[in-house]
């Protein structure tokens, strides 16, 4: 999210979980949930571009002051459907797939939904508090919210996850960090930090302390 409209996460994970988790990607099959958010979102940015992606912006992005003056409250989830251009859906859509398909396999596509959707208002609201202007759009809060609570699980799970995933993902978020603080004119990093807080609680509140205890079977 970002002080006009952000290019905000082009993340792109390097190895998203190493060895491991590419073998789940190809244990889980398709991505039910994942391949739905990513069909909704591209959906959205064919409306975009039939509309306008300026007016399209302006008219359903994250306006925080209309979020705030209006009681325009929507905006916070509608602002995450929304992209400012091509590169900016193709990386979000490739870091969603990559992230998407392993937590799904590694919890459940419930508390996918629920991490995503949490993710990108926690990501919005801490905007909102530290970037009060502009209009902000992307889904780059839900989706490092997804990487955190995978982070979570894997300091959770140690025994059961090798160093290299562990070390993977702290790298993947350094990187979007460290990139947000480079484009930090575009890049909205209290959008992305705010996701990975939520996700990061979320995690830490729902994966069972029980390494035996299958978090996908628990609310």
């Amino acid at each position: 999210m970002s002080v006009e409209y952000r290019q905000d996460d082009e993340e792109t994970p390097e190895d998203e979980s190493g060895e491991d988790a590419e073998q789940a990607g190809h244990r889980i099959g398709i991505p039910i949930y994942t391949s739905v958010f990513i069909a909704c979102i591209a959906a959205v940015t064919i409306v975009q571009f039939y509309a306008g992606l300026g007016d399209s912006i302006m008219a359903a992005g994250f306006d925080k002051r209309a979020f705030l003056a209006r009681g325009e409250y929507w905006r916070i989830l509608t602002g995450a459907a929304l992209h400012g251009g091509v590169m900016h859906i193709f990386f979000n859509s490739y870091a969603f797939y990559s992230f998407g398909k392993l937590f799904e396999f590694l919890s459940s596509g419930s508390h996918l939904a629920s991490v995503f959707m949490l993710s990108a208002i926690g990501g919005g609201l801490l905007s909102l508090i530290f970037m009060p202007d502009g209009v902000s759009v992307g889904a780059s809060g839900g989706i490092l919210g997804l990487v955190s609570y995978l982070a979570v699980y894997a300091f959770r799970r140690r025994q059961f996850v090798t160093a290299e995933f562990r070390k993977s993902l702290l790298t993947n978020i350094g990187f979007i960090l460290v990139f947000g603080l480079i484009l930090f004119r575009v890049i909205d990093n209290y959008g992305h930090i705010g996701g990975l807080i939520t996700g990061a609680v979320y995690g830490y509140f729902q994966i069972p302390r029980d390494a035996y205890q299958d978090p996908r079977k628990t609310g």
